[in-house]
Parts: structure tokens; sequence; C-alpha cells
């Protein structure tokens, strides 16, 4: 940015679960040159920030970010503005709802720098929506009344406070008490202490959103009690009156097949949302974790060469929908037309090929049931194989399986020309993953090729025994089995819709 031209955001990052984020947000911290976070931030979001972003933490925080302790914030934030850098300050769920935005707003405000503020959704609201909790219900009231007990210390201290919180709960209305569960024990006795009815519904939600999400549902005496027979620690969203009875009737995410299990996926980020949106449909809390990137060859000599000449093709055979965006896509910028593909016809490994070929309205001669290279030749059948001269676009390094069989078949020639190549990304952000797995806190890392496998070990070290991998088909797995994970998912059939289901499958024999 030009000098004096910098500004600063923010950001809320929403109550914690990836898909919660505004698109605003993940658009800002996607293009931010500095990003200064709570140690509460969402951490998918958080990833998602450029390898060159500076990023600090606004607290104690774990793994060798820089730390930004809170009375030296608001100098950095306009420091980095005045430099012209956009500047994201990244807070968990909402920047104007029990946080500290609204001091730094006015700081800012002061100091001359130019500021937006980008609305999140509260961990205050999610958290009670996502256990089955409305905060309002016709026959209950329509009055909610929220504290941050956890804000100031001091706020818990004035009696005048808890009597009118009591007031406000006697009546028809509910209450959300965002608090640390050490406190909760002393804070409901000080309702009850002031005419709350013993009896009035409540429940306490901890991870809300989350796949570690818990909620223990009572009633305002026996709150405190059942949490500490659960064991549980930590912040927590307090929901007391009659609405916190309605949790048996309205709980819609813990039956979901996949609640409260954590799933890596290792995907390009590309190609990531086939995999991520029905493993989060299913209740799964998904950790994009892309292991390969998708780049150009290190030259396009061979395949261009192959297009000067395409006529002369028998048949092209595409083993990946990559393969057939970068195929087309150098064909387009060389000038060349779809028409010189002329009698070739068009083979298809993998429906996600198949698909993306319908895409450019070319017709696919051959699309084996299963996806793998061994198929398509069967599929082929050695009378049109011998003698026929095939072209295969493909990633750069790849299995020779297909172009040794082809040839062994009778095939005249068989060229195999890069059209595009996979490496892994550069700036991986390693310390949540390897602190989950450290913790033994993933459930599952799903794999779609074997170089996801090999890049995910390079890039997050030895696998632990016990690691649990699911493997989008066979080689993909064996290469996971000789890497130390254990795979428990493999399914017969190659797609990943067929991976989902088997990933559901094997969780729902498991139980919860």
């Amino acid at each position: 940015m030009a000098e004096g031209a910098g500004k600063v955001y923010l950001v809320g990052g929403g109550p914690g679960a990836a898909d919660l984020v505004t698109l605003r947000a993940a658009e800002l911290v996607r293009d931010a040159d500095v990003v200064v976070y709570d140690i509460l931030a969402n951490e998918d979001l958080l990833g998602a920030a450029s390898a060159s972003a500076e990023l600090m933490c606004a607290g104690d925080a774990a793994g060798g970010a820089m730390t930004l302790k809170r009375e030296d914030l608001t100098r950095i934030l306009i420091e980095r503005a005045r430099a012209g850098k956009s500047v994201v300050r990244l807070s968990d769920g909402d920047p104007f709802f029990f946080g500290h935005a609204a001091d730094e707003a006015a700081a800012l405000a002061a100091a001359g720098i130019d500021f937006e503020v980008v609305p999140g959704v509260s961990l205050a609201f999610a958290a009670p929506a996502f256990a089955g909790i409305p905060l309002t219900y016709r026959e209950h009231g329509s009055m909610v009344t929220f504290v941050n007990l956890d804000q100031d210390a001091a706020i818990a201290e004035p009696p005048s406070l808890w009597a009118e919180l009591a007031s406000a709960g006697r009546g028809r209305g509910t209450l959300v008490l965002s608090m640390g569960s050490a406190r909760m024990r002393e804070s409901l006795e000080r309702l009850t202490a002031e005419r709350m009815p013993a009896d009035t519904p409540a429940a306490a939600i901890f991870d809300g959103t989350l796949a570690a999400q818990r909620v223990v549902a009572a009633t305002l005496a026996t709150l405190a009690a059942e949490t500490e027979r659960a064991k549980l620690a930590g912040p927590a969203i307090i929901v007391v009156g009659e609405c916190a009875s309605l949790r048996n009737r309205l709980r819609w995410f813990e039956p979901r097949p996949l609640f409260g299990r954590r799933i890596v996926v290792t995907r390009g980020s590309a190609n990531a949302a086939a995999l991520t949106r029905p493993l989060r449909a299913h209740g799964a809390e998904v950790i994009e974790f892309p292991t390969i990137q998708t780049t150009q060859p290190d030259s396009y000599a061979a395949l261009d060469a192959a297009l000067a000449n395409l006529a002369s093709f028998d048949w092209v055979i595409f083993t990946s929908a990559t393969g057939v965006d970068s195929f087309i896509a150098r064909l387009t910028a060389l000038g060349r037309d779809i028409r010189e593909l002329g009698a070739a016809r068009i083979g298809a490994i993998g429906p996600a090929t198949a698909a993306q070929l319908k895409r450019y309205a070319l017709r696919i001669a051959v699309q084996p049931s299963e996806y793998r290279a061994e198929a398509i030749v069967e599929a082929i059948g050695e009378a049109r194989i011998r003698g026929a001269r095939f072209l295969i676009p493909r990633a750069q390094v790849a299995r020779e399986a297909l172009p040794e069989m082809l040839a062994d078949q009778g095939a005249s020639a068989v060229e195999v020309v890069p059209s595009y190549k996979t490496v892994m990304p550069k700036g991986a952000r390693t310390e949540r993953i390897r602190r989950l797995v450290d913790a033994g806190a993933i459930d599952l890392v799903a794999f779609t090729s074997s170089s996801t496998v090999t890049n995910f070990c390079a890039i997050v070290g030895a696998v632990p025994h016990g690691l649990k991998a699911g493997a989008i088909g066979p080689i993909t797995a064996e290469t996971a089995r000789t890497l130390g994970f254990e795979v428990v998912v493999s399914p017969s059939e190659y797609t990943i819709d067929a991976l989902v289901a088997a990933i559901t499958e094997y969780f729902a024999k498991r139980g919860k």
C-alpha cells in the first residue's frame, strides 16, 4: 500500500467453527499485511493469512507467534496503519460484543486512523443455538440479558447487579452469562440468593459449535454440581431461563453422525470444498490443512509439442480434473482450438475427471467403473490399444503404471506430458496440527492421493502410533500404511462421495 494509505479492520472471527466466519472477514485476513489476533481467535481463519503477513498475538500465545502485550496493542495498530499497512485486528466472536474493540476504535479515531468494523457471530448467540436452546420463545418471553462475567472481575461484585439479573430471570426472560467454570457455583448461588427460583432451567455450554462441544442441562440450583460431576472446565456460556428447557426437544447438532469428530482434510485449497462441505454437514469439525498445491510444470515444452500435433493421436487419456483444466488452459494460452483433437477418443479416470471434461463439452469414449489406471486399460481393450497413439497430460510426477500397461498392450506410442505440478504449499502453519496430533485430538486424517500423505508427513513429522487415516483408494492407503498411519477407511469406489460415506459409516459403527 502507498505511504499513509493504511487502514485498520476490527474483525470478528466468529464463535469457533470454520464455516461460521463471514465472507468479509475471510477476505480481509487473506489480504492483510498485519494480523493482530486474540488468543481465542478462529484458528482456521488465522490460517488463511498470507505467508508474508506479520502475525502478532494480543495475549500469551503458544507456538512461536510474536506475543503482544495489550498495553502496546493500540500503539502497534496505529504505527502499522501509518506505515501504509492493511491491519486486521482479529477477535473471537464479534468485535463490539463482549470485546475490547470499542476501546481500540476510540483510540484509532483519536489518532486519525481510518478503520472499519466487521461484525462476527458471537459465541453468546452461537453456543445456545448449537445446543438447541433458543434465547426467546413465545411461551417464555422475549427479553434476553447478556452479561460477560469474565471481562472485568469487578462486575461480579455489586449486589445490585445480581438483584437486577434475578429480577430479569424471574420474569419471562433469559439470562446469558459468559464466564469461567471456576466462578459458576458462586455466580449461580448469587442468583438464588436474590430469590430467583432454584428450579429454573439452566444449561452450561462448553466449546460451543466445535467437535468438543459439551452441554450440561440442569437447574439453577444443580447446574454447578452437574458440571463438576461431568469434569468440565474452562470458559462457558450459561443460559438460565425457561428457554433452556427446550434443549431436549430442539437439540440438532449432537445427533449428527459425525458430531464430536475432528477430521483433517489434506486436499489442496482449490479442491477441498467437495470433501469438507459434506463432512461438516454431517457434524464433523473439519480442519483444512492443504498439503499439496498445484502449479505450472517445470517446462511446457513436451505439452506444447504434443498440442502442435494433437490430431496425430488416437486417444487422449485424462487422469484428473486438474489435468483437464491445465490441458485446456494451455491449449487456450497457445491460441489453439479444441477442434484440433480431431477424431481422437477421450478416456477419463474417475467421475470428477469425467465431469470436468463434460463441462468443456468433450465427449468421453471410455470411463471405467473403477477409479484406477489399470481399469481404463481394461475398458479400452487390447484390440483398440494395439497400434494406437496415446497422449496422457498429467501431473509432472505420477505413477508409471498406465503408460507401461499401454505399451505392454501394443500401443505404437505413449506420450506422457506434464501439464501441471503438485508441490508442498509454502508457509504451511503447522503449530496447530502438531499440537492436536501430540494431544491425540485428531480422529482421522483424510487423504485423496499418495502425495497428500507424503507431504503431510514431510510437513508435520513422524506419525504417532494409532493416528487414523481415511484413503480414497488402495494406492493412497498403502502409502499411508507405509508411513505409519492406521488406515481405517478405504472405500471400494474411489470417489470423494464414497470416501465421505465410508468415513460416516466407520464412525457410526464406533458410536459416540
